[in-house]
C-alpha cells in the first residue's frame, strides 16, 4: 500500500515534465500548466505565459469547463473575470493547438485559487428583541448561543464581543466567552433603574487587536425589562434612602383628638391621610390596611380599603395613642409594611387662632445680609412683628402657635412672629407674602398678608462716619469714668448733709450693743469730786417708784425712718464710719468741753410738792432725809476709771449725744426720759415722785 502511494507520487511530480514535453513536440507549451492565484485578481490577471512554435497556433478550448474565466492575450493566458474562492476554488481550461497542416493537440492547464480573508461572518437574525423579567436570577440564560452564532465564508474562526449603548446599563448582560455568543444575566435587574437596553454583539473573524485585516459583522439585540411583583407596599410621603430609589421610609402619621369628645369624621392627620402604594406601579396590587397594635382599647378604627382613621367610642384618659397600621397586598400577604400612628388626646379647642390685622405692611433695604429685620412701615426703628391672638386663653396669647411664610422663600418668619430675610434682596420692589399661624396642638391655623416694600438703602453722608467697636470701648470707659466721679461727688454731698445723725444713730446701736443697758457709766470725776453714785431704792407706803424701773423703761422711738436705716447698716460699715470720724470727734472734743464748763446742772433743787404730775431730781446733799418726803436714791457703784483721758472723751460724746437729742426733742421727736439720764454726770441723786408716773411734756427741760 506504501508502494503505491509512493509511485502515485512520483508520477504527479513528473506529469509535468511529460506534459511540457509532449507540448513541445506538439508546438506549444506553458511556462506553469498548474499555477496558482489568488481570489478576487481583476481581469486580465496573468495567470502563464504560453510558448507557441513556428507555424503553430493556440486557443482556448470552449469545451473547457472554465472556459468562461481565461482568455489568451498574446502569448499569455488571463483571467477574464474575477474569480471568487468560496465559489471556484480550482479552474480547469485547455489550450488547442494546431499547426499548418490542421492536426491538433491539447494542452491542459490547472489554475489553483487561493483563498482571502476577504468576506466578515454573518448571523442568521442582525435584530433581536428579547423581554426579561425584573425578577430573572443572575446567571440565566437569556439569548441561546445557536441564536446568535456567526458563519465565515473563509471559514474563519469567530471572536464575539458584546457592548451595550445605553448609558447605565452596563455589567447586567455578558456572554459565555469570546468564540460562545450565548448572553445570560450576570447582575440583578431593577425595574426602577432602566426599563430597556439595547446591546451590540461584534463577530469578528480576527481576535480583538488583531494587525490583520479583520472583517466585522454586529447584531442588534433590544432587552425590554418586565416589571415584577418584588417590593412591600409604601406609605406617603416617603423619602428615598439611596441613590437608586429603591428604599423609601415613610414618617409616622401625627393627629389629635379631644378628650371625652369622640369624632364622627376620619381624623385629620399629619403629613396627610394614611396611605400607600404599591410600588411595583404597573403592577398595582391592591392593598388592605389594619390596626396591629397600640389600641388595647379599640378606640380606632381604620378602613381596610381607604386607610381613614376614624373613631369608636371616646377617649376618657389623657395619655397619648401609638397606633402601628399595616399595610398589606392582596395577592401576597408577605408584601406588608407598617407604620405608626402617633394620637395625641387634647383640651377641645373652641376658637381658632386670628390675627390682630389683616394686612401688615413692611419696609426692608436691598442689599441687607440674610436674617436681617423687616421693619415696621413708617417705623424705621421698630420690627415688623405678627402675632395671632387666640381666645380659649385668658391672655389670648398660645404658646403653642407658630409662624411660617407660606407662599415665599426670601423671607422667614421667626417663633416670636419676628420677620426676617431670607435671602439678599437684590432690586427694589413690592412684595406680598402670605404668613401663616399654626397651633402646633390642635393644628388650627390662621393667615394674613404681609406687604413688604423693598427700598434702596439710603446714601450716606462724609459726616455719617460708622463707628468701630475700638470707638464704642473708649466711649464706654469715658462714661463709666464720669460715673464713678458722679457716684463719689454723691457720697461726699449725702456724707455731709445727712453725717451727723448716721453717726448719732451708729453711736446709740453701739453704745447699746456694749453697755447692755440704758445706765450711763461716765461721769466727769474734775467737776464733781465729791459724788459718788449710789443707786438705793426706798419704798414708802407703796407710792414711791423706783427710779431704777424709770430707767429701765424703753425709750421713745425715734422716726422709723432712722431706725430702719441704722439697722440695716451692716457692721463693716459702722466700724468705717466710726473710723471716718475720729478726726472729726477730735475738733469737736476741744470746744464741747468749754461748753460744758458753761452749762449748768439741770438738776433743779426746788420743790413742786403741790404739781400731782410733777417729778424733780435733787442731789442728795440738798434733801433732808427726815422731812418726810417720798425720795428714791439711785446710786451706780461703777468703779473709778484712772484713765482721765478716757473719760474725757466719753463725757464729750455723752453731752454731744443730749444735743441730739434736745434737738429732736424741739423738731417733734419724743425722747424718754432714761435717754436724757443717761447724760447726767455719775452722781448721787435723790428722785421725788407723785403717785404720777408719767413724765409731762413741761418736766422735759429737765
Amino acid at each position: 500500500m506504501a508502494d503505491f502511494h509512493w509511485l502515485l507520487t512520483s508520477l504527479l511530480f513528473l506529469l509535468p515534465f511529460v506534459m511540457q514535453v509532449s507540448a513541445q513536440q506538439q508546438g506549444c507549451s506553458v511556462d506553469n500548466s498548474r499555477p496558482s492565484i489568488y481570489e478576487n485578481n481583476p481581469p486580465g490577471y496573468l495567470v502563464t505565459t504560453i510558448h507557441v512554435e513556428p507555424d503553430f497556433t493556440v486557443m482556448i478550448d470552449p469545451t473547457s469547463a472554465d472556459a468562461r474565466f481565461f482568455t489568451i492575450q498574446g502569448s499569455e493566458l488571463q483571467l477574464s473575470q474575477s474569480v471568487d474562492y468560496e465559489n471556484d476554488a480550482l479552474l480547469l481550461v485547455s489550450l488547442i493547438c494546431r499547426d499548418i497542416a490542421g492536426q491538433t493537440d491539447s494542452l491542459e492547464i490547472s489554475v489553483t485559487i487561493l483563498n482571502v480573508n476577504d468576506n466578515s461572518p454573518v448571523f442568521k437574525q442582525t435584530n433581536l428583541t428579547e423581554v426579561v423579567p425584573e425578577d430573572t436570577k443572575v446567571n440565566a440564560t437569556i439569548i441561546a448561543r445557536e441564536d446568535l452564532s456567526a458563519s465565515d465564508a473563509d471559514l474563519d474562526t469567530v471572536f464575539y464581543e458584546l457592548t451595550t449603548i445605553v448609558p447605565g446599563t452596563d455589567g447586567y448582560f455578558a456572554i459565555k466567552g469570546v468564540n460562545n455568543p450565548e448572553i445570560y444575566l450576570q447582575k440583578a435587574l431593577d425595574y426602577d433603574k432602566f426599563k430597556l437596553t439595547t446591546l451590540v454583539l461584534y463577530a469578528r473573524d480576527r481576535p480583538v487587536g488583531s494587525t490583520e485585516t479583520t472583517n466585522t459583522a454586529t447584531a442588534t439585540i433590544n432587552i425590554f425589562i418586565e416589571q415584577a411583583d418584588t417590593k412591600p407596599p409604601w406609605f406617603l410621603p416617603c423619602t428615598f434612602i439611596n441613590t437608586d430609589n429603591s428604599i423609601c421610609i415613610s414618617s409616622p402619621y401625627k393627629g389629635r383628638v379631644n378628650i371625652s369628645e369622640m369624632s364622627t369624621e376620619p381624623l385629620i392627620l399629619e403629613p396627610g391621610p394614611i396611605y400607600a402604594i404599591d410600588p411595583d406601579y404597573t403592577l398595582n396590587e391592591k392593598i388592605v390596611y389594619s390596626i396591629v397594635g397600640g389600641d388595647a382599647d379599640k378606640v380606632f378604627s381604620v378602613h381596610a380599603d381607604t386607610g381613614n382613621l376614624t373613631m369608636n367610642k371616646p377617649v376618657t384618659s389623657p395619655d397619648s395613642y401609638l397606633l402601628q397600621v399595616m399595610a398589606t397586598q392582596v395577592n401576597n400577604i408577605q408584601k406588608y409594611s407598617v407604620v405608626n400612628v402617633e394620637i395625641k388626646v387634647i383640651n377641645k379647642s373652641n376658637y381658632p387662632p386670628h390675627f390682630e390685622n389683616r394686612i401688615y405692611n413692611g419696609t426692608v433695604f436691598v442689599g441687607l445680609a440674610p436674617r436681617s429685620f423687616v421693619f415696621q412701615a413708617g417705623e424705621p426703628s421698630s420690627p415688623l412683628m405678627i402675632t395671632a391672638m387666640d381666645e380659649d386663653f385668658l391672655n389670648k396669647v398660645n404658646p403653642n402657635i407658630e409662624y411660617y411664610i407660606k407662599n415665599s422663600t426670601d423671607f422667614i418668619a421667626t417663633k416670636d412672629g419676628l420677620i426676617l430675610t431670607n435671602v439678599v434682596l437684590q432690586s427694589p420692589g413690592i412684595v406680598t407674602i402670605e404668613a401663616v399661624a399654626k397651633d402646633t396642638v390642635s393644628l388650627q391655623e390662621a393667615s394674613t398678608v404681609i406687604v413688604v416694600d423693598i427700598i434702596l438703602a439710603a446714601a450716606v453722608n462724609p459726616s455719617d462716619k460708622t463707628h468701630t467697636a475700638q470707638d464704642m470701648a473708649i466711649l464706654g470707659g469715658t462714661l463709666a469714668a464720669l460715673l464713678l466721679i458722679a457716684l463719689v461727688f454723691l457720697g461726699v454731698m449725702i456724707c455731709k448733709q445727712y453725717g451727723k445723725p448716721v453717726k448719732y444713730l451708729i453711736r446709740k446701736k453701739f453704745s447699746k450693743k456694749t453697755s447692755g443697758g440704758y445706765q450711763n457709766q461716765s461721769y466727769k470725776q474734775d467737776e464733781y469730786p465729791d459724788v459718788s453714785i449710789k443707786q438705793h431704792e426706798i419704798s414708802e407706803n407703796g407710792s414711791v417708784q423706783s427710779m431704777t424701773h424709770v430707767l429701765e423703761q424703753p425709750a421713745l422711738p425715734v422716726p422709723s425712718s432712722n431706725a430702719e436705716e441704722i439697722d440695716s447698716l451692716p457692721e463693716a460699715f459702722v466700724a468705717s464710719t466710726i473710723i471716718f470720724d475720729q478726726e472729726e470727734k477730735e475738733e469737736e472734743m476741744e470746744e464741747e468741753a468749754e461748753h460744758e464748763k458753761e452749762v449748768k446742772s439741770i438738776l433743779k433743787t426746788d420743790r413742786h410738792v403741790a404739781d400731782d404730775g410733777y417729778k424733780a431730781v435733787w442731789f442728795k446733799t440738798d434733801v433732808d432725809p427726815d422731812a418726810g418726803e417720798r425720795v428714791e436714791v439711785i446710786e451706780d457703784n461703777a468703779a473709778d476709771d484712772d484713765d482721765d483721758s478716757d473719760q474725757d472723751l466719753q463725757n464729750n460724746e455723752d453731752e454731744e449725744e443730749e444735743d441730739y437729742d434736745k434737738d429732736d426733742h424741739h423738731s417733734g421727736l419724743g425722747v424718754s426720759f432714761a435717754s436724757e439720764s443717761s447724760s447726767l454726770p455719775a452722781t448721787e441723786v435723790i428722785v421725788s415722785t407723785s403717785h404720777t408716773d408719767a413724765v409731762t411734756e413741761d418736766d422735759n427741760y429737765i
